[in-house]
């Protein structure tokens, strides 16, 4: 029975790694944390002056947050490119491989090619956690080349929630790898990161959809992806997919109410695959693919009557 067991954990781990929780537990308090504005290149200055400020905003989902490297890759195709990223659990791992310079395509190639060992690290004897973090962090540090936060070309904020109180957290500026586990840290899997004094948990339980994070960073045209889905009509199989299947239920609502709050929403058919499913991550890409490319036009309607409108 023990050999059962110890198995099923391995395979629930493996399952949840660099993967958000699309849930939320209840209305927690939230607060902005905003830090001071990092500094940009000219060229990302001078934008602002002639065409909106354009957030991408990628929201929670577990594995199938592999699908918003799919949307990437179909909106990069009509030459889509926005001033700033905003991401959440599994959207803040993609949206720093993207900030750091990553086109659809290698984020593809990272996606399908990446073993378990090089991101996962058990704990051993911790009540809090069964998941360290730490390859995780390094893994993500070593793909956006040991940058911080501030210092890539594109704006990026990660959204964690904060243990102890339930706050919202912004991050903005430092160490991208431990953002990134903070905001991926699923509670009771993952051992909560602490920067300072404080432990972070993963940022969906306050904002699956961080749509309103962009609104205060000043986004003129909100375009996000809600890979969110209602569950399954199933009944689920372990206890990984238990925890998953109730964590949806009751973070639906949640991620629709923020999301829908965008300019424009795309949103994969990813319903039919469960979100504990990382084996599907090409079909997960795949839908996210084809949800992109029928949505490009939208965000291209929304940019030009939005200069329009202001004579641009």
């Amino acid at each position: 029975m023990s050999e059962i067991m110890q198995m099923d954990r391995r395979q629930m781990m493996l399952r949840s790694v660099g993967a958000g929780v699309t849930a939320t537990l209840a209305v927690l308090p939230t607060a902005f944390a905003q830090s001071p504005a990092p500094k940009r290149n000219a060229t990302a200055a001078k934008k602002a002056n002639d065409g909106p400020k354009v957030a991408l905003v990628l929201g929670s989902g577990s594995a199938r947050g592999f699908a918003h490297i799919g949307v990437i890759k179909a909106l990069e195709a009509s030459n889509f490119k926005p001033d700033i990223v905003v991401g959440t659990s599994a959207g803040a791992l993609v949206g720093a491989l993207y900030a750091s310079g990553m086109n659809g395509a290698q984020m593809e190639d990272l996606a399908l090619k990446v073993k378990d060992i090089e991101i996962v690290d058990f704990a051993t004897g911790s009540k809090r956690g069964m998941v360290m973090g730490d390859t995780l962090q390094r893994y993500v540090n070593m793909a956006t080349r040991n940058r911080q936060i501030e210092d890539l070309g594109m704006e990026l904020a990660i959204v964690a929630t904060q243990l102890r109180t339930g706050e919202i957290t912004v991050m903005r500026r430092g160490e991208i790898g431990l953002a990134v586990r903070a905001s991926c840290s699923v509670p009771g899997v993952f051992i909560p990161p602490k920067i300072g004094d404080i432990e972070y948990v993963d940022g969906a339980l306050v904002s699956p959809v961080p749509v309103r994070v962009a609104r205060q960073l000043g986004a003129d045209i909100v375009v996000a992806v809600d890979v969110s889905s209602a569950p399954l009509n199933a009944t689920p199989a372990g206890i990984y997919e238990q925890v998953m299947h109730s964590f949806e239920i009751m973070g639906r609502s949640l991620a629709r109410l923020e999301a829908d709050q965008a300019d424009v929403i795309i949103r994969p058919e990813v319903g039919r695959i469960p979100s504990t499913d990382f084996n599907a991550r090409a079909a997960f890409i795949a839908l996210g693919d084809s949800a992109g490319a029928r949505f490009a036009p939208v965000v291209r309607e929304k940019i030009r009557d939005w200069k329009t409108k202001r004579g641009l």
